[in-house]
């Protein structure tokens, strides 16, 4: 075949990849808002989207609302926000605009960091495309807009550029800026996320075989980037660190899984299955593949973060199994098919990646049904403002949210309590490091009272399903009088609905 043939062929398969990737994104697309329409609201997406409101009608994070997280978490639902009110659509509405927005953002940046590298042939196939939008808008399910899936969206410019780096190629002065700044993002939305970036720095310098890729300008701008962000949390929410690390330290982080636990979730099964299609498809390859391996070390660095925040959290696999297939995609897009392997093995590998995808899909759509719940709330008027005395927060959110109430609390659930009666009772903790712990459960109940007398709500629900927090108020004289004048209405799956009469 003469080169005149071979441009032709390649303009050939070009054309055809560009009308097959069109109809097939619009389908994920399609796919993807009928999702947001059907699945409930992530629990702690309307979360955030409360304290933005909050944040916006002038009430101070770390003080008049109680949260755990550095202020970077809530930065896309206070832009969501900010952005409802300014057009007057619903804030979940614009919440899911502004992340398929951002997932554009994210792959235009991919691309024109790319389209300069020998990649760029590979990134013109329809199916890698439509494969990597499948899993940023339809595979989180449920989990959709939760931090880790927002962090999988930053990270992805900064994974091109290192990309690049392992391929030893020239990195324009835009890209490194590019980098730094996704890097820098990535990281400040939880410091676990650290090991995802550092883990594509170390594969990009072993497979570049060059020690100088550790010390690249955009992991000097990426670095800057956190110290300035915690520069930033030290000077205008002083209270994280006065306030919210000394809670974190002393109490949020007795709940935990054990490690060997977390190793046999389906999160992990999936990761491995998704790693063992990169490494067999890798055997058939002429030569390593630079993208699939840089892209399954930010998987593997998400699944350190995974296992070390030892919660077992669905959400907090998110990232690893996207992006374990992801690179599985890209070890299937490299292995030159007419030479390398045959019919069958392709099938296979698509077929695998099939199920592993439906399997991530089920895994990332676990929620809590609360629709009884809701529907008994809501024959007792409309927008009540509620009440919950639990420690799951998913039985008052987003419930709130769909009835369009009020909430009734500084914090999204009262876990404090639950997690030092559930340590004590396990033995995690002993009978004196719960006495000493006894000053946050009283300043969690004293916030209880005072949000309590500050706006009576109309609607109380006390959670008897999995705690006692029924006993628990009633053997209060405080709480208990708070109580009197409200009547029982309905108890659905050991939740008590209480109505102020």
């Amino acid at each position: 075949m003469t080169e005149t043939e071979r441009g032709l062929a390649q303009r050939a398969r070009e054309a055809s990849q560009s009308a097959f990737l069109g109809p097939v994104i619009c389908i994920i697309l399609v796919a993807a808002a009928w999702l947001r329409y059907t699945l409930p609201l992530n629990v702690d997406v309307s979360w955030w989207l409360l304290v933005s409101e909050r944040m916006l009608d002038g009430q101070r994070l770390y003080v008049d609302i109680l949260e755990t997280n550095p202020p970077m978490a809530g930065s896309v639902y206070l832009l969501a926000v900010a952005l409802a009110r300014a057009i007057h659509l619903r804030p979940e509405l614009a919440t899911t605009i502004l992340i398929f927005a951002l997932t554009v953002l994210s792959l235009t940046l991919v691309w024109l960091v790319l389209r300069t590298s020998a990649l760029r042939n590979r990134l013109t196939d329809g199916r890698l495309a439509a494969w990597t939008a499948a899993l940023l808008l339809i595979a989180p399910m449920y989990d959709f807009g939760q931090r880790e899936h927002l962090a999988l969206i930053t990270v992805l410019p900064a994974l091109a550029v290192y990309i690049l780096r392992a391929r030893g190629e020239r990195v324009l002065p835009a890209a490194v800026l590019i980098a730094g700044l996704s890097a820098g993002v990535t990281m400040s939305f939880k410091p676990y996320f650290a090991f995802s970036v550092g883990f594509c720095i170390l594969a990009a310098a072993a497979q570049a075989r060059d020690w100088r890729v550790l010390f690249a300008l955009e992991n000097w701008i990426a670095a800057a980037l956190v110290l300035i962000n915690a520069a930033c949390i030290y000077l205008f929410f002083p209270e994280y660190f006065t306030i919210i690390y000394p809670l974190v330290r002393d109490v949020y982080l007795l709940l935990k899984a054990p490690v060997p636990t977390i190793l046999v979730t389906l999160p992990m099964g999936l990761w491995l299955a998704g790693a063992a299609i990169v490494l067999l498809l890798q055997r058939k390859a002429h030569e390593r593949d630079a993208a699939a391996f840089t892209t399954l070390a930010a998987s593997l660095g998400f699944l350190v973060s995974f296992v070390a925040q030892q919660k077992g959290w669905g959400y907090h696999a998110y990232p690893m199994v996207a992006l374990a297939l992801l690179a599985a995609g890209l070890a299937a897009s490299a292995v030159d098919t007419s030479r390398d392997v045959g019919r069958w093995p392709r099938v296979a590998t698509a077929l695998a990646s099939a199920v592993l995808f439906v399997q991530s899909c089920l895994w990332f759509n676990g929620s809590v049904d609360v629709q009884q719940i809701e529907a008994e709330v809501a024959r007792l008027g409309p927008r009540p403002s509620m009440l919950v005395l639990s420690a799951a927060a998913v039985i008052g959110h987003p419930m709130v949210r769909t009835l369009q109430g009020t909430w009734i609390s500084r914090q999204e659930a009262f876990w404090v309590r639950e997690i030092v009666r559930r340590s004590q009772k396990d033995g995690t903790i002993d009978l004196p490091t719960a006495r000493r712990l006894e000053s946050y459960v009283e300043r969690e109940r004293a916030g209880i009272i005072a949000d309590f007398r500050k706006q009576p709500p109309d609607v109380v629900l006390i959670d008897n399903q999995n705690s006692d927090w029924g006993d628990w108020v009633r053997s209060d004289p405080e709480l208990k009088a708070l109580l009197e004048p409200y009547v029982l209405v309905q108890t659905v799956d050991g939740v008590e609905i209480l109505k102020r009469s």
